[in-house]
């Protein structure tokens, strides 16, 4: 379902009311280092966050969807020679440099009444490319494979302006809310 082109956000309207980004009822961000780590922060980002939103009914559904767009951002956005978070001499203690703080990766979570739209964003210009794999016991190339089977949709579209890049997204809906 992940496409390029002027449809490549429709999975976000299939089926579903028309989505206004002023009517997020929740939004959550994290920055993430350029290192493979990130991702178990991303997991316990994601756990922390819909948790709070009591979204527990697709819990594991996104943490999977989640390692797989930051373990693909990490290997395929970020630059090679991209730099691993240190405190800056400068700052604080504890602190981390601009650049760094800013991320070369960065998860975000938006809910709708009726959707939840996880989205990595990368450095890369790239777009995302799903290989198809007879061979089930690789350990790797199976990533949007993954997101395509646990989300209900997923997609990505490069950045403008200041911002540079691209996002991949994967939608999951949600339960209609039961009536008052």
């Amino acid at each position: 379902m992940g496409t390029n082109g002027s449809t490549m956000l429709e999975p976000l309207r299939q089926g579903l009311p028309p989505l206004d980004p002023a009517a997020v009822s929740n939004a959550a961000s994290c920055a993430l280092p350029a290192r493979f780590e990130a991702v178990r922060e991303a997991r316990r980002f994601t756990r922390r966050t819909l948790d709070g939103w009591e979204l527990g009914e697709r819990l594991d559904d996104v943490c999977l969807v989640v390692s797989e767009l930051v373990t693909n951002a990490l290997r395929h956005g970020v630059p090679s020679a991209a730099p691993t978070p240190t405190p800056s001499s400068s700052s604080a203690p504890g602190a981390r440099s601009l650049v760094v703080e800013q991320g070369l990766v960065r998860l975000h979570l938006m809910r709708w009444t009726e959707r939840l739209v996880c989205a990595v964003r990368d450095s890369s210009h790239d777009s995302p490319v799903a290989r198809p794999s007879d061979d089930f016991s690789a350990e790797s190339g199976r990533g949007l494979f993954l997101v395509d089977s646990f989300a209900d949709g997923w997609g990505w579209h490069p950045l403008a302006g200041a911002l540079d890049g691209k996002v991949v997204w994967a939608l999951f809906r949600l339960p209609r809310p039961p009536a008052e």
